[in-house]
């Protein structure tokens, strides 16, 4: 669903994986500011915030669909139509950053602008007509960012650890493994992960066993499916492609032994995840303090889906919470979804209401030495 948050945020995000309460900063002029803008393939989001002991207060924000991959998938271009969408939104960040004088900025574009013939020209000319520069970053960075925004709902108890990120042209999954980390220095660990040679993942403390990329997200496995006129058997084939496309990441090949799936956990960050929570609560209005971090089972999980499957697409049109562009959507979300607990079954995860934004901020704010050193640790 387009969602354009002109006003200012009141929620703080800490590092505890809480949301807190309001938080009365010093006068604009005293205050740091940061700023954090993710270009997917669908939507364009935009965090300023100021961090404030061990958590980052949210002075503004932006999110908007911009389907900036409409069509990517059959053409192999970005659309002229989804160019200009993308260029008004961003425009917007442009006026917000510019009427904050944010100084610390990161902008990055993602799979759309990786994949796409004319990436690079879009890039430019954004660049030029709203002043952003945009970074466009590798897979591995993309994967890095998003767990680094999930590192405080990692349990203290996990030992294996799978994050995955469902975006709108691909899905990154990272297994970490925490068994030679003690459980309170765990979030830590996630936090400090880095890029080391070769592209890999590594963290301090931590192994990285696999990460792997996965051009498919919501957009463009819904595009590639969409001949299919019949519901169940396009959600049937997504699942089944999806699952094709992951059978070289490392934990796909070999099964858990017993005394890993006893620690095992499951944290999803995306749209869809945070679409089936708030289905779950039967939520009229999408509230995020609700979502983000709760613990969603696996039979509620299926519970939806099949719900979903049974309203059909008009009746998920009509959906309350849905929207038009999300009830298009949702089902290739959730084929992914279904297939990864699947493939790793589990009693339940986590939800994170964040994402590539917030990793951006906690890496930034935690490079300046903004968050003493406890403040990750649950």
């Amino acid at each position: 669903m387009a969602q354009n948050l002109d006003g200012p945020a009141r929620d703080s995000i800490d590092l505890a994986g809480i949301p807190g309460k309001p938080v009365v900063g010093p006068p604009r002029k005293q205050r740091k500011l940061y700023a954090a803008l993710d270009l997917g393939t669908n939507s364009c989001r935009m965090l300023i915030a100021t961090p404030e002991r061990e958590h980052f207060r949210v002075v503004d924000a932006f999110a908007k669909s911009v389907r900036l991959g409409s069509g990517l998938e059959r053409t192999g271009s970005l659309s002229r139509s989804g160019i200009h969408r993308t260029l008004a939104a961003l425009g917007v960040c442009a006026d917000k950053i510019r009427r904050h004088d944010v100084a610390n900025v990161r902008l990055v574009a993602t799979e759309a602008c990786r994949r796409a013939r004319n990436g690079s020209h879009f890039l430019s000319l954004a660049a030029r007509e709203t002043g952003l520069k945009l970074e466009l970053i590798r897979p591995e960075e993309e994967a890095r960012l998003a767990v680094i925004s999930c590192a405080p709902l990692v349990a203290p108890d996990a030992r294996q650890v799978l994050v995955f990120d469902i975006g709108g042209g691909s899905t990154e999954l990272v297994w970490i493994d925490l068994s030679e980390v003690g459980p309170e220095c765990r979030a830590d660990a996630i936090v400090n992960l880095h890029l080391g040679g070769r592209a890999k993942l590594r963290a301090s403390g931590a192994r990285i066993v696999d990460f792997i990329s996965v051009p498919l997200g919501v957009a463009t496995l819904h595009e590639r499916f969409a001949d299919v006129v019949e519901d169940g058997a396009r959600f049937a084939l997504m699942s089944c492609y999806f699952e094709e496309q992951i059978m070289n990441f490392k934990p796909y090949v070999r099964c858990l032994s017993d005394s890993e799936v006893s620690g095992f956990q499951m944290i999803g960050t995306s749209g869809t995840v945070t679409t089936v929570g708030a289905a779950h609560l039967g939520l009229r209005r999408y509230d995020r303090r609700k979502v983000d971090g709760m613990k969603l089972t696996t039979r509620a999980i299926e519970d939806v889906i099949a719900r979903f499957l049974r309203l059909g697409p008009e009746g998920r049109r009509c959906q309350i919470g849905l929207g038009r562009d999300r009830s298009e959507l949702i089902m290739s979300g959730v084929a992914i979804l279904q297939t990864l607990l699947r493939v790793w079954p589990t009693e339940s995860m986590r939800v994170a209401d964040r994402g590539l934004r917030e990793g951006m901020l906690f890496a930034m704010m935690s490079a300046d030495g903004c968050f003493c050193e406890s403040s990750t640790r649950g």
